[in-house]
């Protein structure tokens, strides 16, 4: 079955595909330097904010059917320009939230990349629990039955979902039949756009990858084939 440019019918009036992107929130004061997990507070940064807005009008290129957004702060602050270009309200969606890191939550970079874990992290990552928190396990099924959840909501629809960089990084390795443990791979970068398109019909070998990481390029021309 074959799909025209996402958000038009094609000639033969087949079923649209859906389109979902997955856009990390912008830079904040901390990017980098430390692991923020769930901790609440956190803003972006002057820099972020001037993102928020560029990934803003990139997107007005699309027909924009549904905003979603973690519920922290850094999200939803990179969602507001987008929802107020759209005139669309920004929904609260719990399964976008950014990992629980327990008793890593608020450390600094640096310290934890010298604990002996931190190579079971980037090599092994399938077998990793965050101390007192979550695995990348459950992070890769709660994105993974979110990702399903929005787009059966909105077929034909195009969706965009303000999410963190590992529960990102882990529904593109996901998307790409790339096996949890190579996720690491994966470059996902501030205000950074990703994006599947879903037919009609339940996909078998899961959706069409479209974009990864992609913070320049016009995104007007994203159609499933």
């Amino acid at each position: 079955m074959g799909f025209g440019k996402l958000g038009h019918m094609t000639d033969n009036d087949q079923p649209q595909a859906t389109l979902l992107l997955l856009v990390r929130h912008g830079q904040t004061p901390t990017t980098g330097k430390v692991l923020p997990g769930r901790a609440p507070g956190l803003q972006l940064s002057d820099h972020g904010r001037a993102q928020a807005d560029q990934v803003a009008e990139r997107l007005a290129a699309l027909p924009v059917t549904a905003l979603y957004s973690s519920p922290m702060e850094r999200t939803w602050e990179t969602a507001e320009p987008t929802a107020a270009r759209f005139d669309l309200p920004i929904i609260e969606e719990p399964g976008l939230i950014e990992g629980d890191f327990g008793d890593w939550t608020g450390a600094d970079l640096s310290k934890l990349q010298k604990l002996p874990e931190w190579k079971t992290v980037q090599k092994r990552p399938d077998e990793f629990r965050f101390p007192n928190g979550e695995s990348f396990a459950e992070i890769q099924e709660r994105m993974v039955s979110t990702i399903r959840k929005l787009r059966r909501q909105h077929p034909g629809g195009t969706v965009v979902c303000f999410s963190h960089a590992d529960p990102i990084r882990i529904a593109v390795a996901t998307a790409m039949g790339t096996p949890l443990r190579s996720f690491q791979r994966v470059s996902v970068g501030p205000c950074s756009v990703s994006a599947f398109a879903y037919p009609a019909e339940e996909p078998e070998n899961g959706p069409m990858v479209l974009t990864v990481n992609s913070t320049l390029d016009s995104l007007a021309d994203l159609r499933a084939t």
